[in-house]
């Protein structure tokens, strides 16, 4: 047996084997908060129907958030996935962690362009303290289902605080939707892209679905608690494939003024939002909702380029989508239940980051985590936020780094972006130009203020690099072989 099967094998023994014990201890349901932690994939900030789209019908996730606090201004960390993914399990900017791309290009950058983007770290470091490594040492059973893309065997899961992983790995995407998972799909030939400890599966079976079969007998074995579900979907990340009675709906469905016009993506969608309400229904069954706090959560915003000749999605009224640093890269739904807490219906304009999250899960769970971790954390608490819609974090800066190439559209190059209040500032490394925008007045960043206001692109510009210094970032070099490469 080679390493690769022994490791799939000893991850899927293990996780049959922790269940049990967790169930077996069960008895008084435990007075602390359990947390479910829904992440989409590629999920856009106007692809939900409570978030404005035209097409897609999510209904569950629309009563979620009807029962919740919905945020209006919710960041990922990155335009990309790895990066944001380590944000919310360190609470820190991936810029600090060196984690700023995803795990296949960290080591691999293209060498074809006007600059070199830098080396990055591409396995999450077992030295940081992930949030769940904190709960775990506090008695939560933590368990991780679905995307992991935050390293190799020796970094999966289990190796950074989870009890239980059903399907992370290091790969980014399934080669299909459909199972067996892996074969040849989106990404070729590649026997290595597969989906683990689903192996028992069936002709038809879809991998949302199946996530989520594997998280409802979590939840039914450990419901007296405490425990920690990420519950990671692949959804709504390429292939782009949806199930045949679902596109047809949306294909008959879609009208020539609408905005979201794939009615594969829209399937895709509808299916998310089925597999949410399937477990929020299970919280319900099992009388755990009341004890259970609910993030639901995009790593970047949607993607705007085409898959198979036709556009994926439309992040309107944001410019741009996954890859970029306009607001369609960055800016992404976020809904957080806290019974008892959150008022129903409510909604929230103030900035919150991915790498807030860490904290405010410290706060709820009432734990003050690892000391040495938690001092260079760049994330802070929102629970006040959560309290009072309309309080105000004693913080008014986010801030981005992207030193890379986006290989969809190259043209999306290195850069780094800073908000602050309402201002927000790109700065681009190819030619060191930057955009000013003033999100309040321009949502869609269509009027360029930079020429207009030269003192404020001026004091963001500051803040921006001695962020960049203080968080050691790194930064891409010039290529020497990219003009005589062009001059050819």
């Amino acid at each position: 047996m080679n390493r690769r099967a022994f490791l799939k094998l000893a991850g899927s023994a293990a996780a049959m084997a922790v269940l049990p014990r967790f169930a077996l201890g069960a008895g008084k349901p435990s007075r602390k908060l359990n947390f479910v932690f829904i992440l989409a994939d590629d999920l856009g900030w106007s692809d939900l129907g409570c978030f404005g789209s035209d097409l897609h019908e999510t209904p569950n996730i629309d009563r979620l958030a009807l029962q919740s606090e919905r945020f209006t201004d919710a960041y990922a960390a990155a335009s990309v996935c790895s990066p944001t993914r380590a944000s919310i399990l360190t609470g820190k900017y991936p810029a600090r962690l060196h984690i700023t791309t995803w795990y296949e290009a960290s080591a691999n950058p293209p060498l074809n362009h006007r600059l070199i983007p830098p080396v990055t770290v591409g396995n999450l470091p077992h030295k940081q303290v992930t949030i769940a490594e904190v709960l775990k040492k506090a008695g939560y059973l933590t368990a991780h289902v679905g995307k992991w893309h935050l390293g190799d065997a020796e970094h999966y899961p289990e190796t950074q605080g989870f009890d239980i992983n059903i399907g992370g790995t290091y790969s980014g995407a399934p080669n299909t939707y459909f199972y067996p998972y892996s074969g040849t799909g989106a990404f070729g030939d590649d026997k290595f892209r597969y989906v683990p400890h689903l192996e028992l599966g069936k002709d038809g079976e879809y991998l949302t679905d199946r996530l989520t079969d594997e998280a409802l007998k979590i939840v039914d074995a450990v419901k007296d608690g405490p425990f920690y579900l990420n519950m990671d979907y692949h959804t709504v990340h390429t292939p782009i494939e949806g199930k045949e009675e679902l596109i047809e709906y949306y294909r008959k469905k879609i009208k020539p003024d609408m905005r979201h016009r794939n009615p594969v993506y829209a399937a895709m969608v509808h299916t998310l939002d089925e597999n949410v309400g399937r477990l929020l229904a299970r919280l319900d069954k099992l009388g755990i909702a009341e004890r259970t706090v609910v993030f639901f959560f995009s790593d970047n915003g949607g993607l705007a380029g085409r898959y198979r000749g036709k556009t994926v999605t439309d992040n309107h009224p944001l410019r741009s989508g996954k890859g970029s640093l306009y607001e369609g890269g960055t800016r992404v739904p976020l809904i957080v239940r806290w019974p008892g807490v959150t008022k129903a219906g409510s909604i929230c304009s103030q900035p919150v980051s991915s790498i807030d999250f860490y904290p405010t899960i410290l706060e709820m769970a009432g734990l003050s985590g690892d000391p040495q971790h938690n001092a260079d954390m760049d994330g802070i608490s929102f629970v006040s936020l959560l309290k009072d819609p309309g309080a105000r974090l004693k913080r008014d800066t986010l801030y981005w780094h992207w030193p890379h190439y986006y290989f969809v559209n190259p043209r999306i190059g290195p850069a780094s972006s800073i908000r602050q209040g309402d201002w927000k500032l790109i700065e681009y490394f190819e030619d060191n130009h930057v955009e000013l925008y003033n999100l309040a007045e321009d949502i869609g960043e269509k009027d360029n203020l930079a020429e207009k206001m030269p003192k404020k692109a001026e004091h963001l510009r500051k803040l921006l690099h001695s962020w960049r210094k203080a968080v050691d970032a790194q930064m891409p070099t010039p290529n020497p072989r990219y003009k005589s490469r062009a001059g050819k």
